[in-house]
């Protein structure tokens, strides 16, 4: 079940994020640090209610923030598909469960609330050496528009279609 994160939550999603990060690490991902994405990330997410948590018999397997595109390194790309954009950061899976398509049901949530608040696509990058992410992107149809030289990452975008 997906639902918006709550504070009490918090805990939870920190531990997971952790986990996350140390199985990063360990295939070699340089994407994230044990000082991102934390429990301050998350709690100013939770704050703008903008973090959505799937649970599974009531234990947290996957997390996302999904906001309003504002970040300045994407205004570093010319190319974007559109303009109105939600955008997908910290998206965090239980390893453990990582084959139970809880990032897609986590996405295909985030395509249905782009739809309903009227946005026309979905942004989000990612390391590359992330080959994981990088495919299951393509998978979903987002295309490469560019690379954030800034934060070294490759960007991604999917229209969304009614």
């Amino acid at each position: 079940m997906i639902s918006l994160a709550l504070l009490k939550d918090l805990e939870e999603i920190d531990e997971l994020a952790v986990k996350v990060i140390n199985h990063m690490a360990l295939a070699k991902i340089p994407q994230w640090t044990l000082n991102y994405p934390r429990k301050a990330h998350y709690f100013k997410d939770v704050i703008n209610n903008c973090l959505y948590i799937y649970k599974e018999d009531n234990v947290i397997l996957g997390a996302m923030t999904i906001l309003p595109e504002n970040d300045p390194p994407y205004k570093t790309i010319d190319g974007w598909l559109k303009d109105k954009s939600l955008v997908i950061h910290r998206l965090i899976v239980d390893p453990d469960n990582s084959k139970k398509g809880v990032a897609q049901e986590l996405f295909n949530y985030g395509y249905i609330l782009g739809i309903n608040e009227d946005y026309q696509s979905i942004k989000i990058d990612t390391h590359l050496d992330n080959y994981k992410m990088r495919n299951f992107l393509k998978k979903n149809n987002f295309q490469e528009i560019g690379y954030l030289a800034c934060i070294n990452r490759q960007a991604y975008e999917k229209v969304l279609e009614e």
